[in-house]
């Protein structure tokens, strides 16, 4: 009877916190999607108008597939150096490779403006970088700042460490005598690399690309601090729509999007990846 009891609970507090914190805010945000602004009001009158106005205004669809690009293209540099970071701190940082994979944590000890103001001391027009390039007797480099170059890169910079965390821990549990057999039966390391260790660890790696992929989809903060006037992402869109535009349903209806598009892109990788051929089982190896 105890032993029920427990199991119910600890079943119950996730399903209440994704209630309280999830669902219903989800909900709340669907339904005011259907509603219109005016005058910073909402008038809670129903209707598809929202949604015309995403499909006919064409800046929103430049937006978005802006957005798209820039995090296919951010995510796939992010796994491209994140691999190679985490296969050594595995393979070759020995006793220190809790403390090399609590370095990547540190940035995340102070905030995300922070860290965007810090690289624009680095990139800005008398940064470290210019000022560095001036000194040697060249010509700043203006192209970096306030572009999508300069978003690019705060975007990398914010999401590294969680990237490499997720890839350092499938790399972690993964059976390394595997490629041992492998050597033995006559295969190089390069091909051992690409037949066994990449493909077991394809979950991790699909992981760590959408945990970067889906927050730069509704990156706000980083194209405002580092990106030029054609550097407006669909998130920094949203974010205004809920702060100086005031049209709190027409943001309402662009979360939505999002969200759908999101989870769309989250069953793909269900119906097109077997996860159980990539090495995942649900836990970790005993």
């Amino acid at each position: 009877m105890q032993g029920h009891l427990l199991q119910r609970l600890f079943t119950g507090i996730p399903t209440l916190f994704l209630t309280l914190f999830f669902a219903l805010p989800l909900g709340a945000l669907v339904m005011v999607s259907f509603w219109r602004t005016e005058n910073y009001h909402l008038i809670r009158e129903w209707s598809l108008m929202n949604y015309h106005t995403l499909l006919v205004e064409s800046a929103y669809s430049t937006f978005l597939i802006r957005s798209l690009v820039m995090a296919f293209a951010v995510s796939i540099f992010l796994v491209a150096i994140s691999w190679p970071i985490a296969y050594f701190i595995v393979r070759s940082g020995g006793r220190y490779k809790l403390l090399l994979s609590l370095l990547f944590a540190v940035p995340f000890l102070s905030g995300e403006v922070l860290r965007l103001i810090s690289l624009q001391g680095l990139l800005g027009p008398v940064g470290l970088v210019n000022g560095l390039m001036v000194e040697l007797g060249g010509a700043p480099l203006r192209f970096i700042m306030y572009t999508n170059v300069a978003t690019f890169i705060g975007l990398v910079y914010i999401y590294l460490p969680i990237v490499v965390t997720v890839i350092y821990l499938s790399i972690g549990n993964f059976d390394f005598r595997l490629v041992q057999v492998a050597s033995i039966f006559g295969a190089s390391p390069t091909r051992a690399f690409y037949e066994i260790v990449w493909p077991l660890n394809l979950s991790g790696t699909i992981i760590g690309f959408l945990l970067s992929f889906i927050p730069c989809l509704s990156a706000s903060l980083a194209p405002r601090f580092l990106g030029g006037p054609d550097g407006t992402l669909y998130g920094m869109s949203m974010s205004q729509q809920f702060g100086e535009s005031g049209t709190w349903a027409l943001g309402a209806a662009m979360g939505v999007a999002l969200f759908l598009l999101s989870l769309l892109l989250l069953i793909g990788c269900c119906l097109f990846v077997d996860l159980r051929r990539t090495g995942f089982t649900g836990m970790g190896r005993a």
